[in-house]
């Protein structure tokens, strides 16, 4: 089911001053995709969650869901949240604490009024489907956390929704928890022909889960696109920073020349991939800590910069390294067996592939 979201503005009034939560946002989510909304605290991603579920009401703008209008200030429509065929789970799960699993799971269906042998039918189902099939009768929150979030999944499958919103549901999990529930909430949705909104700040939730991504900065979309189109190719200093880690020189661009882009910055001249920006204009080069080749010694070559090691960080699959080149302190990330010490003299090599260029 796709969502299209125009014109939505929403402000707040907080010690004395208006909040822009969402900033006139224009967004469409296409149907069936896993579409996340990436930011900092505070961007405006769970508000504009909030006001597509229903649970927030907007200043302005309009929401659709597929062909139907849910809320529209212009033509006075408010679609009450139960009434919009929307899943939701939340960061805290919202788990009721002295209902069984099987209980939890047919809340929803209950509520309704369903008859029990088709509540039971469906409520089967969907644990199997959350692999907590057995579980029924067991307390829920006896429970680890996965599987709670796995009950808070099932609970708002149940109902059998046009589209399932998840509020950073990962976000109470310790690291490796976090990490295999991710993994198997990607299996789960990549099964169901639904669309899901997923909201979160972290990047690597939002990398291994989504298939599109926008980035929200300040109540507004910033940048929008596939997982590997914002890793590798960010338009925006802001979108490149925060996605991954990233070196950030300032630059300016000398010119053009056999589909490369030359540019002069901090390490010197570069040549990065080519890319539209005019000769003379002000921009940022890129550099993500893994594709700097560091190499012993000074070695001479095309895009080689040279400079010292001020600091080693072993953190068991990598090292990483800061590296002084000039006014510029770069970190980078090798091999952990990598003979590498500080005070070394060491040449990088910049291929120009990962050199990219993003507005200043």
């Amino acid at each position: 089911m796709e969502i299209r979201v125009t014109g939505l503005t929403k402000h707040y009034q907080a010690d004395g001053r208006t909040v822009k939560a969402l900033d006139g946002v224009d967004l469409t989510i296409p149907a069936n995709e896993i579409f996340t909304l990436l930011g900092p605290s505070g961007c405006g991603k769970t508000t504009l969650l909030r006001s597509i579920v229903g649970l927030e009401t907007p200043d302005d703008g309009e929401i659709r869901i597929g062909e139907d209008v849910v809320w529209s200030r212009r033509k006075g429509i408010a679609v009450p949240t139960e009434k919009r065929g929307l899943g939701m789970v939340f960061q805290t799960y919202a788990i009721w604490p002295h209902m069984s699993v099987y209980e939890n799971v047919a809340y929803p269906l209950t509520v309704r009024g369903t008859p029990g042998a088709q509540i039971a039918v469906k409520v089967a189902e969907v644990l199997r489907f959350v692999q907590l099939a057995g579980l029924e009768n067991r307390p829920a929150t006896r429970l680890s956390g996965g599987q709670q979030q796995r009950v808070a999944l099932a609970r708002a499958l149940v109902a059998e929704p046009r589209v399932i919103l998840f509020d950073e549901p990962l976000s109470n999990l310790d690291a490796k928890l976090r990490e295999e529930t991710r993994k198997e909430l990607r299996r789960f949705l990549s099964q169901l022909d639904i669309t899901a909104i997923y909201v979160t700040h972290d990047r690597v939730e939002a990398l291994a889960l989504s298939d599109s991504i926008a980035v929200m900065r300040a109540g507004r979309i910033v940048e929008i696109g596939a997982p590997r189109e914002i890793y590798f190719r960010a338009r925006h200093r802001f979108v490149a920073d925060f996605i991954g880690r990233a070196n950030l020189i300032d630059a300016t661009v000398l010119g053009h020349a056999d589909g490369a882009t030359r540019i002069d910055c901090a390490l010197g001249s570069v040549m990065c991939a080519g890319s539209e920006h005019a000769q003379g204009s002000q921009v940022t080069l890129c550099l993500r800590p893994e594709f700097l080749q560091v190499q012993g010694g000074t070695v001479a070559g095309p895009n080689l910069v040279h400079g010292t090691i001020e600091a080693i960080d072993f953190v068991g699959e990598v090292n990483e390294a800061e590296i002084r080149v000039g006014s510029a302190l770069l970190l980078a990330r090798t091999a952990p067996d990598a003979q590498l010490a500080v005070g070394s003299a060491v040449s990088i090599a910049l291929a120009p592939e990962h050199c990219l260029l993003v507005a200043a």
